[in-house]
C-alpha cells in the first residue's frame, strides 16, 4: 500500500510520515501532484491558517489533486487544518474559498470562558460508526486549533469533542475522511487512527 502525503509547506509532515511508516506503510511525502494522483491512497496534513493553506494548495497545483483524488474514490485521509479546508470556506479567511468537497464553513470558538486556541487532549465521541474511527470512541486526543467546521449536512458529521461548546471533530463522505486533531500526537491512540485508514485503504 502505497500513501502518497502532500508536501506542500503547511503541514506536520514528518511526523505524520514516520506514523504512517510505524504502522506499515510505504510512504511518499511528495510536492508533485502526479505523484500523489499515482498512490494507492493520500494524506493531506495541515498546520497554520485556512487561507495559507489553500493558497498553498493552489500554488502547487495540489488543490486540483486532492479534488481529482476525492473524485478518484481513493481513500484519503485530512489531518488538522486539512479537515477544514475540505469545507466550503472559513471565517478565518474570509474570501478565500475551500476544496468544497463538504458543505459547511468553519467558524470560531466562542470560548464561553475558556482560552482559545484550544490547545491539548480531548475526548472524542464517535457520531457515527466509520472505519477510521474503530475502536476510538472515548479516546483522547491532542488537539491545537482555535476554528472548526459546521458541517451543513450531519451525514458528513464522524466525530465530535467538547471545549466550552460541542464541536465537529471529525467528518467525511465516501472515501473521505478527516479529523480536526493530531493523531501523530496522539500516543496509541493516534497510531491506531492511521492503522485504521490503512486496513479501510486496502477495502476500498
Amino acid at each position: 500500500m502505497n500513501v502518497a502525503v502532500v508536501d506542500y509547506d503547511a503541514g506536520n509532515t514528518l511526523s505524520v510520515t514516520r506514523a504512517l511508516e510505524k504502522v506499515g506503510a510505504r510512504v511518499d511525502l511528495t510536492p508533485d501532484p502526479e505523484r500523489v494522483l499515482a498512490a494507492d491512497a493520500v494524506v493531506l496534513p495541515g498546520v497554520g491558517a485556512f487561507g495559507d493553506c489553500m493558497r498553498k494548495l493552489r500554488e502547487r497545483g495540489m488543490d486540483e489533486a486532492c479534488l481529482q483524488t476525492y473524485r478518484s474514490g481513493k481513500p484519503f485521509l485530512g489531518v488538522c487544518v486539512a479537515l477544514q479546508v475540505f469545507f466550503e470556506g472559513s471565517a478565518e479567511s474570509p474570501g478565500e474559498e475551500g476544496l468544497g468537497i463538504l458543505p459547511g464553513t468553519v467558524i470560531r470558538f466562542k470560548g464561553n470562558g475558556l482560552k482559545v486556541p484550544h490547545m491539548g487532549w480531548n475526548e472524542l465521541s464517535v457520531a457515527r460508526p466509520h472505519p477510521v474511527l474503530d475502536g476510538l470512541g472515548g479516546e483522547d486526543f491532542y488537539f491545537v486549533h482555535s476554528y472548526y467546521p459546521e458541517p451543513a449536512e450531519m451525514d458528513d458529521l464522524l466525530g465530535t469533542s467538547e471545549y466550552g461548546e460541542r464541536f465537529c471533530a471529525a467528518a467525511g463522505r465516501e472515501n473521505l475522511a478527516a479529523v480536526q486533531f493530531h493523531p501523530e500526537k496522539s500516543s496509541r491512540a493516534g497510531l491506531k487512527l492511521y492503522e485504521n485508514f490503512l486496513s479501510w485503504a486496502k477495502s476500498l
